[in-house]
């Protein structure tokens, strides 16, 4: 197989983070965050993070992205910017571009954009 830089994100536990947004949630707007935080529901807008964002496996955004390291499970159509990295799941479905530093779609995964991989 092969390895991935900054797989410490897949080892993130329920409590490294400060704020989950919980599967019976819809949210509509602008997140920004600086902790690491995760989307279990229904977000609509836009995400603007310094930080990692996990998208869940039952999640579904709509929103353009940009975060230093994302990993979906769930659903996105909107743009990823990863400062570091984009690791789509094999449960995981992106409609939209990527650009990244380092972006791993993993077999299963759905992927419908542009990729983009940047040097800083």
């Amino acid at each position: 197989m092969f390895e991935v830089k900054d797989t410490d994100l897949f080892n993130l536990e329920e409590d490294d983070f400060d704020t989950i947004l919980a599967d019976d949630i819809s949210f509509r707007g602008a997140i920004k965050f600086t902790k690491p935080f995760m989307i279990r529901g229904k977000v609509t807008g836009s995400v603007e993070a310094t930080n990692d964002l996990v998208i869940d496996t039952e999640a579904v955004v709509k929103a353009e992205i940009a975060a230093t390291r994302v990993l979906v499970r769930g659903k996105v159509e909107g743009n990823i910017t990863g400062r570091d990295l984009v690791f789509v799941s094999s449960t995981g479905a992106v409609k939209g571009d990527i650009t990244s530093k380092q972006v791993v779609l993993e077999p299963g995964a759905r992927f419908s954009g542009k990729c983009t991989m940047t040097d800083n």
